[in-house]
């Protein structure tokens, strides 16, 4: 539920919301539309508290003018964005990830005699899709995993979601949908917290990345599976247009990408072809 305004009291005005609001799209794509001014209003307070700041505009102008706006930007990101993730959501797209679309690209790399994997969790939140993917590679690949050169690339926007997933524990109902025989074998219990087992972490290589950051997005090359699950639904057309035509770039020919079960590439690109998997949607490069 959406808070009906700022907790503090400082009231946004239209005026602040609409220079706020195309100021964060300019920088990150992220599109806040009209109905969603009283969350922003409320998710920035937090950030007016920070400075002592009593209206929007001044927060406006130190973004926009102040010699250290690069650190704020950054906190800003923390405080847009919405980190709900857990290990293992939406199965039946993990399954298809482990029973077809990595058998497809395993395949394609032994014919080649190129024994490497590269996977890119994009929008990685605090870290449970990557560190899931990493856990069914082992539970695929099992005693021969040591045969390939696996990487598995997790990025996202928000410094404190990636310092999150750097630390790679976990409570109770992060691990909801885990199978009790996965938590035993890939997860230790500290006190009422679970910590990723090391030979998970070891696939994983965090980073900051904006998608609206072109010339990094450029850098991103040579995937064979990208997920970016429940991440374009944060962006407008056009942003999505971007962000989707830079994953095509980035993903090998015969690479697949996974998107959230609610998203969709319709009118927005047609460069992939839609895979049918048992219950889920995938995109394959061809």
């Amino acid at each position: 539920m959406e808070p009906a305004s700022a907790p503090s009291g400082i009231l946004m005005t239209d005026e602040q919301f609409l220079q706020l609001r195309d100021f964060i799209y300019e920088k990150s794509g992220i599109y806040f539309a009209d109905s969603k001014k009283s969350l922003l209003e409320s998710r920035l307070t937090y950030r007016l508290k920070a400075y002592n700041f009593t209206d929007y505009e001044k927060y406006y102008y130190l973004l926009k003018y102040d010699p250290q706006a690069g650190k704020e930007l950054r906190a800003l990101y923390d405080t847009i964005t919405t980190n709900e993730t857990s290990f293992f959501r939406s199965p039946p797209q993990i399954e298809a990830f482990a029973e077809k679309a990595l058998p497809d690209v395993m395949a394609r790399r032994q014919r080649s005699g190129e024994k490497t994997l590269r996977i890119w969790s994009a929008g990685c939140s605090t870290g449970e899709e990557a560190y899931t993917l990493g856990i069914v590679l082992k539970e695929v690949l099992k005693d021969t995993l040591r045969e390939w050169d696996i990487r598995i690339c997790a990025s996202d926007i928000s410094e404190k979601a990636l310092r999150s997933a750097k630390q790679a524990t976990y409570n109770e109902y992060a691990l909801r949908s885990v199978p009790a025989e996965i938590r035993q074998r890939y997860f230790k219990a500290e006190n009422s917290q679970f910590v990723v087992a090391d030979e998970i972490r070891a696939l994983v290589e965090l980073q900051f990345l904006n998608f609206m950051d072109s010339s990094r997005m450029q850098l991103m090359k040579g995937f064979d599976i990208i997920f970016c699950r429940n991440v374009l639904i944060y962006f407008d057309d056009a942003a999505r247009k971007k962000i989707v035509s830079h994953l095509y770039d980035n993903i090998n020919p015969g690479g697949y990408l996974f998107i959230g079960h609610s998203e969709s590439l319709h009118n927005i690109t047609r460069a992939f072809k839609l895979v049918h998997f048992p219950g889920a949607l995938g995109y394959k490069k061809e």
